[in-house]
């Protein structure tokens, strides 16, 4: 999802710093960013460090000259109980998915402050607003996401800086790509999860993109604090 978020921001014309843990990763996208015609930086940075989160914002404003828009992406899943995960896995999912955004918004927003206002745009998720069976840990985490952005919005509002949340359901990425086993019984049960969506598909990268594009954009000026379901209707029921 971050590669397609941040190829759709170059090709609305914004200058896109990539961060993350594996540079080989961050390198081809900015490559790939380059190639259609954009400016494009590679910060190496994990998330839950705060010296990386401060890093990387100072390395993006050094190369661009100012600081926008934030998307919060980066997040890790577990499929346990509060019985079966082990502790250190729960640890590692707070670290993560909670801990991350918030170290990233804090290094952002007093570089959102000097450029008049901004976007803070988290990645959450339709776990976030609902539960399942065997998400203990990422749905809690989720469920943090979703207030800390509620949380922010309130916060720095009269700053013009907004903050709002994607809630996505099950979108085609490596982070899912564990849930389904090869063979037949894996295809059995990926047909059982599409079933529950009233679309009728996984999500794609694409709109989880297209939807964080908008938030960015003047056209959702007057949206913040919320946290939208990306579910294809799941949440509907």
């Amino acid at each position: 999802m971050g590669k397609a978020i941040a190829l759709a921001f170059s090709r609305e014309g914004a200058d896109v710093a990539v961060a993350g843990r594996r540079i080989d990763k961050l390198k081809e996208v900015v490559g790939q960013i380059e190639k259609q015609g954009g400016q494009a930086l590679a910060v190496a940075c994990d998330v839950t460090q705060s010296k990386d989160t401060v890093r990387a914002v100072r390395e993006t404003v050094a190369r661009f000259g100012r600081l926008d828009v934030l998307v919060n992406n980066a997040g890790a899943l577990h499929v346990s109980t509060v019985e079966t995960i082990p502790e250190e896995d729960w640890d590692r999912i707070m670290l993560v998915n909670v801990k991350g955004p918030f170290l990233m918004s804090r290094a952002a927003l007093p570089e959102l402050r000097k450029a008049g206002g901004g976007s803070i745009i988290n990645i959450g998720s339709i776990l976030g607003l609902i539960a399942m069976k065997g998400r203990a840990a990422y749905a809690t985490s989720k469920g943090g996401v979703t207030q800390l952005t509620k949380s922010m919005a309130m916060d720095h509002a009269h700053e013009k800086i907004r903050v709002n949340c994607i809630c996505p359901s099950l979108v085609e990425t490596e982070l899912i790509l564990d849930l389904f086993a090869s063979g037949s019984e894996g295809e059995a049960a990926r047909r059982s999860r599409v079933a529950q969506i009233p679309l009728g598909r996984i999500g794609r990268p694409e709109d989880v993109a297209d939807m964080a594009v908008f938030l960015a954009s003047k056209e959702s000026s007057w949206v913040t604090g919320v946290a939208i379901p990306l579910d294809g209707g799941l949440s509907a029921y």
